[in-house]
């Protein structure tokens, strides 16, 4: 619970910071790719992992999330421009593609049949409470304190993630030969990174109909059927 709550927080903490983000750092036009960037490599990433963790283990899996989640938090915390802050954002989008799944699919393992329906519970009020307390808690931080902090609080939860990981989840691994689709993860990687920018670039920086844009788009379709 406390993995996911990592994620649910950090997905809705950002919102109500936004404008005093943009003011300290600029590049206004490109704050949507805070949001977009985080998902994209997350949606991107949770094939790739679940194929892992089939093969290496969950814990593992869920421990290199976390890891990489709390990396791209500290990066974050001490971006000096727009783009550096969407580049670890991404960093944070690919632990997150860790951590999410991997927690539900550990419930799933842990938990008998009967059992599970009671944690999925717990973990669906996890993202409840997180939608309330994420953008109160980044209201309150770019307000009173300095928007940073936004993502400093994710280190302590990082590391008592990490702890209660490594202390108390214990799993007996069966080695198990998965053949990973890497070329279908770069068409996926390639497809979703396309539509969203021209998703999010049309009608701003070029026209709808501008060459750009009929490229993104077509190019994008193209991979995502390939």
């Amino acid at each position: 619970m406390v993995t996911t709550g990592l994620v649910a927080i950090d997905a809705t903490i950002l919102a109500t910071a936004v404008p005093t983000i943009v003011k300290d750092l600029g590049g206004f036009a490109s704050f949507p790719w805070l949001f977009s960037v985080y998902l994209l490599t997350q949606a991107v990433a949770v094939p790739i992992y679940s194929k892992l963790a089939d093969t290496v283990g969950r814990k593992p899996i869920v421990l290199i999330g976390v890891g990489l989640f709390l990396l791209g938090s500290v990066l974050s915390g001490f971006a000096w421009s727009m783009p550096t802050l969407i580049a670890f954002r991404a960093i944070q989008g690919l632990g997150a593609g860790a951590v999410q799944p991997m927690a539900i699919t550990i419930a799933g393992d842990i938990y008998t049949v009967e059992e599970r329906a009671k944690a999925q519970g717990y973990i669906a009020s996890v993202w409840a409470l997180s939608s309330v307390v994420g953008p109160t808690l980044g209201g309150v931080f770019s307000q009173y304190v300095t928007w940073r902090w936004i993502f400093f609080v994710n280190v302590p939860l990082c590391l008592a993630a990490g702890w209660l990981l490594v202390r108390h989840l214990h799993e007996r691994i069966e080695r198990r030969r998965h053949a990973i689709d890497w070329t279908g993860g770069a068409l996926l990687t390639v497809a979703s990174t396309l539509l969203i920018l021209g998703l999010l670039e049309g009608g701003n920086a070029w026209a709808w109909d501008a060459p750009q844009s009929i490229a993104a788009f077509g190019v994008g379709l193209l991979a995502l059927v390939g």
